[in-house]
């Protein structure tokens, strides 16, 4: 998902949060239900919500935990960069085994989350891949030992 500035963020009104909340609670509400629930017609609703992940402001997806799925290894790697973190984060970013990629302020510059088909896979990953850049100072791997808890219906506000 292609995540926004805040300074271009449009402001979201009250039935837009509602059916945001909605959605979050099941992505597969139909909108008939949505619309029943925050006072809107059917069409009103599917409008909306296409405008939303039009915006990149939501995206509706099937969630799994990729240990079940055959990823037997997933990890969260604290990067340290010096120079550009944003040219290296738009390097990683690229990386089709990173799925959650933050730039960030702390101990680490990036924060990148690998699913990774078993530990020779994530090594590379890590060794070969982003160590290799050549502004990466360091790395920190956090593997991961089971998943539990993974939620995306925190509200809105």
């Amino acid at each position: 998902m292609a995540v926004r500035d805040r300074s271009t963020t449009p402001v979201l009104d009250d039935a837009a949060k509602a059916i945001i909340e909605q959605l979050q609670q099941d992505g597969r509400r139909p909108y008939a239900s949505i619309g029943k629930a925050v006072g809107l017609s059917e069409a009103a609703v599917r409008q909306r919500v296409q405008r939303l992940q039009d915006a990149g402001i939501m995206q509706i997806v099937a969630v799994t935990d990729p240990m079940q799925m055959g990823f037997s290894r997933a990890a969260m790697i604290g990067i340290q960069v010096e120079g550009d973190v944003e040219a290296v984060a738009e390097i990683i970013e690229a990386m089709i085994e990173v799925d959650y990629l933050v730039v960030c302020a702390g101990k680490y510059d990036i924060l990148a989350e690998v699913v990774a088909e078993d530990d020779d896979h994530l090594l590379e990953v890590i060794n070969r891949r982003i160590r290799a850049i050549s502004a990466v100072r360091s790395t920190e791997t956090f593997v991961y030992l089971k998943l539990r808890k993974q939620i995306y219906s925190w509200g809105t506000r």
